[in-house]
C-alpha cells in the first residue's frame, strides 16, 4: 500500500492514507519560517560563492532558429486599409503583429524588436494610412490567455514603433481613430481579467496616445469589449462593457457591468442603452455592436443572455430593440465568440462569427453557415469600398477573400502557432513532438535532408491540441498523447493505427470535475520511465503507472493535490457553462522523475502542493515549499542530472492576478527550498526551468515575455533573448546539445550548438581571441534557407563560432583555415578576401562550412547539364580549424561522424571522395585548357583583324586561321560551345566534360563508392579528354611556338599563352 508521508500528520480511517488538511499544512508553514529563514540564508550564502556571469559577448552569435510548423495560430484582432487591396494587417495571440502585402500570400512579422506577445486590436487610422495603433492582450480569454503591456503606435506604417499608453490595459479589446483626425484615438480596454481593477472602460486620447482620459466606466470587474464609431458620424459611438473573470478553476461571463452604451458627444457622456425596450431584462453577459454605414439608425447587438440571447436589431439607433434571430448557433460558447459586424453597403447584410461564421441577407433573420480555412473566428474586417474584400481572424491566423468568402487565403504561412509541451523522440535526426492549440499535435524533424523544414516534413501524431506526449524510447514510432477529458491514445505510425488507453474512459463533457472519478486537467502529464521503457505514466489527481501500454492502470499514489471540494464545481455561468476540462483543478499539472535514479517521481499540482517519492510511488511525502505563495500552479519540474536531491520547479500566479516570476530549487528531495528569481522581470512570470544536462548549474527558464538563462544553478539569472521574438515560452527541452523553445503564438524554436555556451563559460576573458571547438558534425545531405513560408533549416556543416574582442576591418586581417589529418589545407577563408569572404565582426562570430573540399572551375556563362563540379565532402574523421587573428594561431580539433541512417562505409565514402577529386581534377584541367584556348583564339581573330591588308602576312594570317580551326576543334571536343540556355543541351548534345561531370552528380548522391560502371565510363572520358589535352599541348608546344617564332621574326607584337 502506498503511504502518503507528511510534515503534520492526522489520520483518515477511511481511506488508509495519512493526511493532512490545508489549514494544518498552512499552520506547519508558519510554526517553520523561522528554520526555513535560517536554511534560505544559509543556502544564499553558499551558493553565492559560487555566483557567476557570463559576459553575453562571448556567446552572441548563437541564434534561435525557427522550425516551424508554418501553421497559424489564433488572431482576434485584423484589418485592412481602404483603397490598398493587398495590404492587411493582423495581431497574433502571442505572435505580435503581421503584414501582408501581396494579399496573403506572405506575412511578415512589423513588431519584433519594439513589442511582442499577445495582441488585442490593431487599427489604421482612416486618415492617414501610415499611423497605426495596437493594443496588447487579446479578448478571447481562454484558460491560458495572455496579456498585453498596453498601447503601441506606428506613424511610418510598421517600420519603428513608440508606447502610446495604457501600461496598465492588460487587455485591450478594440481601437477606433477618428476618420479625419489620427490624433483622436478610442480605446476599449477589459483590463485585468483575473481581479477587479479600477483600469477598465473606454478611454480617448487627443494627442495620438500621449495623454488619456477614461471617458466610461462601468465596474472594477466590467470592462470594455466592443466599440465602434458610427460610421456616418464620428461623434457617436457605441461601447460594450463585460464583467468577466477568469481564475484558475472556473470563468465567469456575466454580472453588474454587462452593458451596452451609446454616446453623442465623441464620449464625452454616455448612456446604456440595455436598458432600452426590447432589450433583455436580466443579466446580461458579453456583448458584439455593429452600425450599418448605409444606415446610421440601425444597430445590430450579439447578445449573451439565459433565456433570450441572440441577435438584436435596432431601426432607431439603439432606442429600441427587437430580438431577431436565438439561434444557438449564433451564440453558442458565447464568451469566445459573440460578435458581430454589417456590411459595409448593404443595410440587410451582416455576419456574426461563431465556431462558424454566419451571413445573413435579410438583415438578421436567417443565416447562412460557412467557414474560413480554420474556423473559430473571431474577428473580421470588411473593405468599405467593395465588402467583397474582407480578412478573417480565427483560431488559425488570418486569412483574405476577395470574392465574399468564396475562395480564401492559406493560413499555412503564419509560425504563429501556440504549442504547449515538447517531447523528443530517438529518431535520427530526432524528432521533435507537441500539441497546438486548436489544431493537432505534430512531431517534426529539428532537421531534414533538404533547405527548409516544410510542411511536407511534419505530420500529426497521437492525442489532441492540449496534449502532453509520451514517445516510446525504445521504438519512435509508438507515441502516447492525451486531450481534455482525460482521453489518451497510442499511436503507432509503422502501420497507421490508434488505440484509446484512458486511464478511465468516462466521458465527462459538461460536467465539472467534481462528477470524475479521476481528476484530469486538459494539459495532464504523460511520461515515460527514464530508466525503464517498459513503465509508462500518467496523472490525475492520482499517479497511474502502466506495463503493458495502457491495457490496464494500476494507481500508485493518493490523492497528490488539496482536493478542495470548493474548487471543483463546474465552470462557467451565470449565463453559460463551459466545462472542457481546462478549468478542472486540484489535479497534477507537472511531473517528472530523476535522471539518476528509477522510482524518484516529483509531482506538482495545479493547487500548489509539491510532492516526492523515492519508492516508485510506495509513498509520497509532502515536500511542498514552505513560504511558497498559496494556490500556485506548478507548471514543470526539473530533478538535477547532477545530484540526486536536487530539483528545480517553476510557478505561476498570474490567474490570481499575480505576475511574478516563481523559481524554487531543492537540495535535499525537497526538504528545504530556495526561491531564485533574481534578476527575472518583476512581471516576467515562469512557466518553465530546465537543466542543462552537460554543464551543471547552468539552467534555462523560459517566461512570458522570453527567455533566461543562470550560470549559477538559479542563484541569477540574466536575459537569454538573443535573436528570439518577444513571446511567452510554455516549455523548453534539450536534446543533442540543443535547446528545444515552445511559444505561445511563434511555434518552436531552437538553439542547435549548446557546446559553444558551455565554452563560453570556460572562456570568461572577454579582452582575449576565443575559437569555440565545434561540436561534432555529421555528414548529410541539406542545407539552410531562410524562408516566409517553411521553417528554417540546421545548416549542412561545420559550425564555427570565434570571438573578437575587437576587430577594425582596415587594420585587422582574420582567416579560417581546415586541415585533414595529415594538416593539409582542405580550404581558407579570409576577411580580406573577396572570394571566400569571410565576414567578421567585433564579438562572438559564426560561420558554417559545408565541408567540401575545391571542386572544378566552371567558366562563366558555362552550361552543363545535370553535371556537378562541387568538391568532396569530408569523410568521417578527425580534423583541424585554426583561427588566425593578425599572424596568431588558434587551433580546435572537430570531428565529421557518419549520417548512422547511411549504408555506406567510410571506406566506401573514401572512394566516393577519390572518385569525385579524380573526375574533378580533370574536368578542371579540361575547363582551364578551354580558357587558354579562348585566349589564344582571341589574340589570333585580333592578329588577323589588324594585319588583314597587310600582304606581308599573308602565310602567316592562314597559319593562324588553320590554327583558330584546331583549337576550336578541341574545345568542341570538350565542351558544347552552341549551348546559351538552360535547356540548349536538349538541341546541342553535351560533350565530354559535361558527360564527366555528371558521373559526379551520379556518385555524388549519397555515400556510396562509386559503381563499376562509374569506374568504367570515368576512365573511358578522362581518356578521351587525356587525348583532346595531349593535343592541345601539341597544339600549345609546336604551332603555336612555331607561329610565335615567324611572328617575331617579321617583328609584329609577341602572341603568347596566358597561364592562369
Amino acid at each position: 500500500m502506498h503511504k502518503l508521508l507528511l510534515f503534520n500528520r492526522g489520520s483518515n480511517a477511511a481511506s488508509g492514507y495519512t493526511q493532512t488538511t490545508r489549514s494544518t499544512h498552512n499552520a506547519f508553514r508558519s510554526v517553520s519560517c523561522l528554520l526555513g529563514l535560517l536554511c534560505s540564508l544559509f543556502f544564499l550564502s553558499l551558493t553565492n560563492i559560487q555566483a557567476q556571469d557570463v559576459d553575453e559577448a562571448l556567446y552572441e552569435a548563437l541564434e534561435y532558429r525557427l522550425i516551424g510548423p508554418f501553421r497559424g495560430g489564433r488572431s482576434a484582432a485584423v484589418t485592412g486599409v481602404p483603397g490598398k487591396p493587398n495590404l492587411f494587417y493582423f495581431g497574433a495571440t502571442g505572435g505580435g503583429v503581421w503584414r501582408t502585402k501581396d494579399g496573403g500570400r506572405s506575412w511578415d512579422n512589423i513588431s519584433d524588436g519594439y513589442f511582442g506577445g499577445s495582441i488585442g486590436a490593431v487599427e489604421i487610422a482612416p486618415s492617414d494610412h501610415n499611423i497605426i495603433y495596437v493594443g496588447g492582450g487579446e479578448n478571447t480569454l481562454r484558460g491560458n490567455v495572455s496579456s498585453g503591456y498596453g498601447m503601441w503606435k506606428s506613424t511610418d506604417a510598421g517600420k519603428t514603433w513608440e508606447k502610446a499608453g495604457l501600461p496598465k490595459s492588460r487587455h485591450v479589446s478594440k481601437i477606433r481613430v477618428h476618420p479625419t483626425n489620427p490624433d483622436i484615438v478610442y480605446a476599449a480596454v477589459l483590463g485585468d481579467i483575473y481581479k477587479p481593477t479600477q483600469e477598465r472602460g473606454v478611454y480617448k486620447s487627443t494627442d495620438g496616445g500621449a495623454n488619456w482620459e477614461r471617458v466610461l466606466f462601468a465596474t472594477e470587474d466590467a470592462g470594455a469589449v466592443d466599440l465602434t464609431f458610427d460610421p456616418n458620424n464620428p461623434r457617436v459611438l457605441y461601447a460594450s462593457t463585460w464583467h468577466s473573470r477568469r481564475t484558475p478553476y472556473s470563468f465567469i461571463s456575466g454580472g453588474e457591468g454587462s452593458a451596452l452604451w451609446k454616446s453623442t458627444d465623441s464620449g464625452k457622456t454616455w448612456k446604456e442603452i440595455s436598458k432600452n425596450d426590447g432589450f433583455p431584462i436580466d443579466t446580461l453577459g458579453i456583448i458584439g455592436v455593429a452600425v450599418s454605414p448605409v444606415n446610421s439608425e440601425r444597430v445590430f447587438a450579439m447578445v449573451e443572455n439565459k433565456d433570450k440571447g441572440g441577435l438584436y436589431r435596432s431601426e432607431d439607433g439603439g432606442i429600441s430593440w427587437k430580438l431577431i434571430n436565438d439561434d444557438r448557433n449564433l451564440r453558442q460558447r458565447a464568451w469566445y465568440y459573440t460578435k458581430v459586424y454589417a456590411d459595409t453597403q448593404d443595410e440587410d447584410v451582416v455576419y456574426v462569427l461563431n465556431v462558424s461564421y454566419h451571413k445573413s441577407t435579410d438583415g438578421g433573420k436567417t443565416f447562412e453557415s460557412n467557414n474560413a480555412p480554420h474556423g473559430d473566428h473571431h474577428d473580421l474586417w470588411i473593405a468599405p469600398e467593395n465588402p467583397m474584400r474582407m480578412v478573417m481572424g480565427d483560431d488559425g491566423g488570418a486569412q483574405i477573400t476577395y470574392d465574399g468568402g468564396e475562395t480564401w487565403s492559406t493560413y499555412g504561412n503564419q509560425p504563429t502557432a501556440q504549442f504547449y509541451r515538447l517531447a523528443t523522440d530517438n529518431q535520427f535526426p530526432y524528432r521533435i513532438y507537441a500539441a497546438q492549440q486548436d489544431n493537432s499535435t505534430v512531431r517534426i524533424p529539428h532537421r531534414t535532408d533538404g533547405y527548409s523544414i516544410s510542411e511536407e516534413d511534419w505530420e500529426s501524431t497521437a492525442g489532441g491540441e492540449s496534449a502532453h506526449i509520451a514517445v516510446d524510447p525504445e521504438n519512435p514510432n509508438i507515441v502516447y498523447g492525451g486531450s481534455y477529458d482525460g482521453f489518451l491514445t497510442r499511436v503507432n505510425h509503422e502501420n497507421n493505427t490508434v488505440r484509446s488507453v484512458s486511464v478511465w474512459p468516462d466521458n465527462p463533457m459538461g460536467h465539472g470535475v467534481e462528477d470524475m472519478k479521476y481528476r484530469f486537467q486538459w494539459n495532464f502529464p504523460i511520461m515515460f520511465s527514464r530508466h525503464n521503457p517498459d513503465v509508462l505514466y500518467t496523472f490525475s489527481n492520482h499517479v497511474h503507472k502502466t506495463t503493458n501500454e495502457g491495457q490496464s492502470w494500476e494507481v500508485i499514489s493518493p490523492d497528490l493535490t488539496t482536493d478542495d471540494k470548493s474548487k471543483q464545481g463546474s465552470s462557467g455561468g451565470p449565463i453559460t457553462q463551459d466545462n472542457t476540462s481546462v478549468e478542472y483543478y486540484c489535479t497534477i499539472f507537472a511531473a517528472n522523475e530523476s535522471p539518476l535514479k528509477e522510482g524518484l517521481l516529483w509531482t506538482g499540482s495545479d493547487d500548489g502542493l509539491v510532492y516526492v517519492s523515492r519508492d516508485g510511488g510506495e509513498n509520497w511525502e509532502n515536500v511542498t515549499p514552505r513560504g511558497m505563495p498559496e494556490w500556485m500552479m506548478i507548471n514543470s519540474i526539473e530533478p538535477s542530472y547532477f545530484d540526486e536531491g536536487t530539483c528545480y520547479i517553476a510557478g505561476t500566479k498570474y490567474k490570481t492576478g499575480d505576475f511574478a516570476p516563481y523559481l524554487y530549487k531543492t537540495t535535499d528531495y525537497g526538504k528545504s527550498w530556495e526561491k531564485i528569481t533574481d534578476g527575472i522581470e518583476a512581471e516576467h512570470f515562469t512557466r518553465v526551468v530546465r537543466e542543462d544536462p552537460e554543464k551543471e548549474g547552468l539552467l534555462y527558464a523560459g517566461t512570458e515575455t522570453g527567455m533566461y538563462i543562470s550560470f549559477d544553478a538559479g542563484e541569477n539569472w540574466k536575459p537569454f533573448q538573443l535573436n528570439l521574438p518577444i513571446v511567452p515560452i510554455t516549455d523548453l527541452a534539450l536534446k543533442e546539445n540543443n535547446l528545444i523553445v515552445a511559444t505561445q503564438g511563434r511555434s518552436l524554436y531552437i538553439i542547435d550548438d549548446l557546446s559553444m555556451l558551455h565554452q563560453a563559460i570556460e572562456a570568461e576573458d572577454t579582452d582575449a581571441v576565443h575559437l569555440y571547438k565545434p561540436k561534432d558534425t555529421y555528414r548529410m545531405d541539406g542545407g539552410s534557407r531562410k524562408s516566409n513560408s517553411a521553417g528554417t533549416n540546421h545548416p549542412s556543416g561545420v559550425m564555427t563560432y570565434f570571438y573578437l574582442p575587437e576587430y577594425d576591418a582596415e587594420k585587422d586581417s582574420i582567416s579560417l583555415t581546415y586541415f585533414d589529418a595529415k594538416n593539409d589545407t582542405i580550404k581558407s577563408y579570409s576577411s580580406k578576401r573577396s572570394d571566400d569572404k569571410l565576414k567578421v565582426k567585433e564579438g562572438a562570430n559564426q560561420f558554417n562550412w559545408d565541408m567540401t573540399y575545391d571542386g572544378a572551375e566552371r567558366l562563366p556563362g558555362m552550361i552543363l547539364w545535370w553535371a556537378s563540379t562541387q568538391g568532396p565532402q569530408q569523410i568521417p574523421g578527425e580534423y583541424t580549424v585554426k583561427l588566425n587573428v593578425n599572424g596568431t594561431d588558434y587551433t580546435q580539433p572537430y570531428t565529421i561522424l557518419a549520417d548512422p541512417r547511411s549504408e555506406a562505409t567510410v571506406a566506401d565514402m573514401q572512394a566516393q571522395f577519390d572518385f569525385i577529386s579524380d573526375v574533378n581534377e580533370t574536368v578542371d584541367h579540361a575547363h582551364q585548357s578551354i580558357k587558354k584556348i579562348r585566349n589564344i583564339n582571341t589574340q589570333l581573330s585580333a592578329f588577323e583583324k589588324q594585319y588583314k591588308d597587310n600582304p606581308d602576312t599573308e602565310e602567316l594570317r592562314e597559319k593562324s586561321k588553320t590554327l583558330r580551326e584546331d583549337l576550336e576543334e578541341i574545345e568542341k571536343a570538350l565542351y558544347q560551345t552552341k549551348n546559351r540556355s538552360g535547356q540548349d543541351p536538349l538541341n546541342f548534345p553535351i560533350k565530354l566534360t559535361n558527360k564527366l561531370a555528371h558521373l559526379n552528380s551520379l556518385v555524388g548522391m549519397g555515400d556510396f563508392a562509386p559503381t563499376d560502371q562509374d569506374v568504367a565510363v570515368k576512365n573511358e572520358l578522362t581518356a578521351k579528354i587525356d587525348a583532346e589535352l595531349d593535343k592541345f599541348d601539341r597544339l600549345v608546344n609546336d604551332e603555336v611556338a612555331a607561329f610565335n617564332k615567324q611572328f617575331n621574326a617579321m617583328q609584329l607584337n609577341y602572341l603568347f599563352v596566358e597561364e592562369e
